[in-house]
């Protein structure tokens, strides 16, 4: 990543590697990468994560965990970003023997926190790993990144009861809202809506942001990012597809990859949104 390189500029360039590896691998899931490349952008590169690539495992850092494992094009491109990854492995994504699988895999790479892609573990996951940092006195936060449909999954509510009941205030849940799922429109599916009104109930901090605002996805993260009795939950309402026209709002391109003109049409969009 260039030093003097814009914020919006690094989420348009996660947006390009996201399209161009998919494409490459003839498989993988668009839509829900391309929805939250602000978010990782935001947390990623304007000092919300206390990480460092150059120690990835350092006890101090911030974790990650990538609940919406689905979204693993868009974690891998922006790892690739922050320097955790030579950024021409982005092009092995889904291919036998890469490292860059479907979904992460903390087996492959040690610097993903764990392995995701079973919808609705990783709350779970992640408030347990808040849990150890306290009993430990670490001071670390963990943020972990889940899609709205996800929602519908009953271990997130679990979840949510028992962070809120050990009053997990070193936990920030952030939700991509893009109110699509693979089979269409959440409501439509199965409703989990309000989710602000639901985390509330169960005891939670919420807040509510533009997802592709990337000065207020700043702005609400660091606010987030503060001790208090609770954990928190931020609601990133974005777009399926972001950044590509035909993509946009479309449930259809949640799993499907673009073909070779599909690809060359959507990279060059975002080209044209840099200049």
């Amino acid at each position: 990543m260039a030093k003097d390189q814009s914020l919006e500029s690094i989420a348009r360039s996660i947006r390009h590697d996201i399209v161009d590896m998919i494409a490459k691998a003839g498989s993988g899931h668009p839509g829900g990468s391309l929805s939250c490349a602000d978010i990782m952008t935001a947390l990623f590169f304007a000092d919300i994560l206390d990480h460092d690539a150059e120690r990835p495992d350092a006890p101090e850092r911030d974790r990650f965990v990538l609940s919406k494992g689905h979204a693993a094009p868009a974690l891998y491109a922006t790892l690739a970003h922050a320097g955790y990854l030579d950024r021409a492995e982005l092009s092995t994504l889904r291919k036998l023997g890469s490292r860059l699988q479907g979904h992460p895999d903390s087996n492959l790479l040690p610097f993903i926190e764990v392995s995701t892609g079973s919808l609705g573990q990783g709350l779970s996951i992640s408030s347990g790993i808040a849990c150890g940092l306290k009993l430990q006195d670490n001071p670390a936060f963990v943020f972990t990144l889940l899609g709205d449909g996800e929602c519908e999954e009953g271990q997130v509510w679990e979840a949510a009861m028992f962070a809120a009941h050990q009053k997990l205030d070193n936990l920030i849940a952030i939700i991509d809202n893009n109110s699509l799922q693979i089979d269409g429109r959440i409501e439509d599916v199965c409703n989990p809506e309000d989710l602000g009104e639901k985390f509330a109930a169960f005891g939670w901090e919420v807040i509510h942001v533009d997802g592709h605002d990337i000065p207020a996805l700043v702005e609400v993260l660091k606010q987030a990012k503060t001790k208090g009795s609770a954990p928190k939950v931020v609601i990133a309402h974005t777009v399926k597809g972001k950044g590509v026209s035909f993509m946009e709002g479309e449930a259809s391109w949640h799993g499907k990859a673009p073909n070779d003109d599909e690809a060359k049409t959507a990279l060059t969009e975002l080209a044209e949104q840099e200049a």
